[in-house]
């Protein structure tokens, strides 16, 4: 990720389009080693997750350019690639793996954010009816070690959904209005040689979770 992670530092000092035109072929070339990446990471990640395996890399990257209409930062640039792939591709509304490298902020994760209505209901039912079964999940030791649980901190409500117990036993988790886990890595862990095995052993080990949200919402 040398010549992304180069680029992308160039990029977040000098976040203009008469700079970006003028490097729009250093642009491509890092954009092509971050699709060449997740292409790989892919291929290698079907192997434990079908829903993916068929995927076109291309499709699951997000674009650069971001939206500044209704925006006070007017900056017209991402600094930093991303991709999300789930069952059928991208903005299926199904719970998707997510990629986000950036120079001191990359991370990979997994999971759903802020389903709507219709969704979250399903999620929520679904860890009430299965409470044993979500424990065991996000409580497995290989999951702790890689995520340390779910990303409590900015999704929870304040009360209890309507229709649930104030006292009840997962309510810290019926709560939640988005479930995701996500793992931070450093510069010099993205520069490393075993960063792709990383990536693919996280998404191995999200598999279990990803299961039971997307049986959730299944017909």
């Amino acid at each position: 990720m040398r010549a992304a992670f180069s680029f992308l530092k160039k990029l977040k000092k000098n976040n203009n389009r008469d700079w970006f035109q003028a490097h729009k072929e250093e642009y491509n070339l890092a954009k092509e080693e971050f699709e060449s990446f997740i292409r790989t990471v892919i291929q290698k990640a079907g192997k434990y997750d079908p829903d993916i395996k068929a995927l076109d890399a291309g499709k699951t990257i997000f674009r650069i350019y971001r939206d500044i209409r209704f925006s006070k930062d007017k900056t017209p640039y991402k600094t930093h690639f991303a991709a999300s792939f789930q069952k059928d591709g991208k903005k299926t509304g199904y719970p998707g793996y997510y990629i986000h490298l950036e120079p001191g902020n990359s991370f990979v994760g997994g999971g759903i954010w802020q389903p709507d209505p219709e969704f979250t209901a399903k999620i929520r039912q679904e860890i009430d009816y299965c409470r044993e079964e979500f424990l065991d999940i996000i409580n497995n030791k290989n999951f702790q070690s890689h995520f340390g649980g779910l990303d409590m901190k900015d999704f929870s409500l304040k009360r209890m959904p309507k229709g649930y117990e104030a006292d009840h036993p997962l309510g810290e988790f019926i709560k939640l209005n988005s479930w995701l886990a996500d793992r931070a890595y450093s510069d010099e862990e993205v520069y490393s040689e075993d960063f792709l095995n990383k990536v693919v052993s996280d998404i191995k080990t999200l598999k279990p979770f990803m299961n039971f949200l997307t049986r959730a919402l299944l017909p």
